[in-house]
C-alpha cells in the first residue's frame, strides 16, 4: 500500500498556511478534480478528489491540524473509520454550499456530488464538539510526570428526554426538510444547472421538529454542567503537548456520542534551569581564585546537586555537562544532559588588605604597574601600535 502524502503536499499549501488559504486552495483543487467536472478517468479523479477532500477535513480543523503537525498521519487516524478516511467522516458540509456554489454550468443533480456529500448531509447522530483546557506544571513535575485534577465545564445530554429536547419523545419530521436536515435549491442556464445545498433553516439541520419541549432541557438535549476529571501528564512532557480525553467533550445535541477534551501542557518558567528539548542549562556563578586555581562547586540538578570540577584557568562562560542529568525522553529514549555554564563574579567590595594583595598579584603577572600610564592591551588595539 503506498504511503500518504502529506497533506499539505496535497492541497499545495505551506504548513502556516491559515484557514483562508487552505479553503482557497481546496476550492481550486475541487472545482479541477471533481468527477463531474473532470473528463478524464472517472475513478482516477474520485480517488483525488478523495484524496483532497480528507486533506481539506484535517487541515481545516484546529484540533485535527495540531494533531496532525505534531504526530503526523498516526496522530489523525483514530478520527476516521477503521479502514480510513470515508465520506462519512467529512464534516465541513457547511462548507460545501460555499465551495461549490461557485460551480456553475455543472449538472450536479443526482450526480456523484450526492453520492459524495449527499449522505454526509443526511447522516443521523454527530459527535459533539471538542473542548480544550490548558493547564501549566513545573518543570520538576514534567520530569517526574503528575497527576492532576480539573473541574472542567461542559455539557452532558438530557437524562429525562434522552438528549432529544422533547418531552415523551414528541417529535415529528421538519415539515420544511422533511426531516432530511437540508434544503436545496437548483438553478438552470441554458443547458447547464447546478444545486445548492444549505442547513435547512427551519431545524438548522437536526431534521426534526420538537412538538412539545422537556421541561428539564428547554429543547435543548442537554444540560450544563462540570466534571472533574484527573489527568496524567507523562514523564518527559514538553510545552504545548497535548492531552486527548475521549468523550470528556460537549455532548452531541442530536443523539450522537459526546467529544473529545484536549488537555494542552504549558511549562512554567523556571528561575534556575532553562530547557532546550530534553537538555538543561543553569548559570553557576564563581569566583576568580576559584577559576584561577581550580575548585569543586555544586551545582542544582532535578534531583537535588552535583558536584562540578572546575580546573584550574577556567575562562568565564566555559560550560561543563553532566550527563544524563537533563529531561526523560517521552518516547522512552535516552535522557537529556545538564550543561553548567560558569561565569567569573569580580568582587566588588575588598578590604584595604584584598586590595594590596591583588595589587601584588597583579605587579607579579606583569598586567598592573602603580600608578603606571603604559596602555593595556585594549589601548594599544584601540591606538592601532
Amino acid at each position: 500500500m503506498a504511503a500518504k502524502r502529506d497533506y499539505y503536499d496535497v492541497l499545495g499549501v505551506a504548513r502556516g498556511a491559515s484557514k483562508e488559504d487552505v479553503k482557497a486552495a481546496y476550492r481550486k483543487l475541487a472545482m479541477k478534480h471533481h468527477p463531474d467536472v473532470n473528463k478524464g478517468d472517472p475513478k482516477v479523479a474520485e480517488e483525488k478528489f478523495k484524496e483532497i477532500s480528507e486533506a481539506y477535513e484535517v487541515l481545516a480543523d484546529d484540533d485535527k491540524r495540531a494533531r496532525y503537525d505534531q504526530f503526523g498521519h498516526e496522530g489523525v487516524q483514530s478520527t476516521f473509520r477503521t479502514g480510513g478516511f470515508d465520506w462519512s467522516d467529512f464534516t465541513h458540509f457547511n462548507d460545501i454550499s460555499d465551495i461549490f456554489g461557485g460551480f456553475e454550468g455543472v449538472g450536479f443533480g443526482g450526480s456523484i456530488f450526492d453520492q459524495f456529500f449527499g449522505r454526509t448531509a443526511r447522516r443521523g447522530p454527530q459527535e459533539g464538539r471538542s473542548l480544550r483546557y490548558d493547564i501549566e506544571i513545573t518543570i520538576e513535575e514534567a520530569a517526574k510526570g503528575a497527576e492532576k485534577e480539573l473541574r472542567v465545564p461542559h455539557s452532558v445530554q438530557c437524562k429525562t428526554c434522552g438528549g432529544h429536547g422533547a418531552k415523551h419523545g414528541d417529535i415529528k419530521a421538519c415539515p420544511t426538510c422533511a426531516g432530511s436536515g437540508h434544503v436545496q435549491r437548483g438553478q438552470k442556464r441554458g443547458y447547464a444547472s447546478f444545486v445548492t445545498i444549505t442547513n435547512c433553516p427551519t431545524c438548522h439541520g437536526s431534521g426534526k421538529q420538537i412538538l412539545k419541549k422537556c421541561s428539564e432541557c428547554e429543547g435543548a438535549g442537554v444540560l450544563q454542567t462540570a466534571s472533574t476529571i484527573k489527568v496524567s501528564v507523562p514523564k518527559g512532557a514538553d510545552e504545548g503537548m497535548r492531552l486527548r480525553i475521549r468523550g470528556a467533550g460537549e455532548a452531541s445535541q442530536n443523539g450522537g456520542p459526546p467529544g473529545d477534551l484536549y488537555i494542552v501542557v504549558h511549562i512554567a518558567d523556571h528561575p534556575v534551569f532553562d530547557r532546550d528539548g530534553n537538555n538543561l542549562w543553569v548559570e553557576a556563578p564563581i569566583s576568580f581564585t576559584q577559576a584561577a586555581l581550580g575548585a569543586q562547586i555544586e551545582v542544582p540538578t532535578l534531583d537535588g546537586t552535583a558536584l562540578v570540577t572546575v580546573p584550574p584557568g577556567t575562562q568565564t562562560g566555559t560550560v561543563f555537562r553532566l550527563k544524563g542529568r537533563g529531561m526523560p525522553d517521552l518516547r522512552g529514549y535516552s535522557d537529556g544532559d545538564e550543561f553548567v555554564k560558569v561565569n567569573i563574579v569580580t568582587p566588588s567590595k575588598l578590604t584595604p588588605q584584598q586590595k594590596e594583595l591583588m595589587r601584588q598579584f597583579g605587579e607579579s603577572a606583569g598586567d598592573y604597574q602603580r600608578g603606571s600610564t603604559k596602555k593595556g592591551v585594549f589601548g594599544r588595539f584601540r591606538s592601532g601600535e
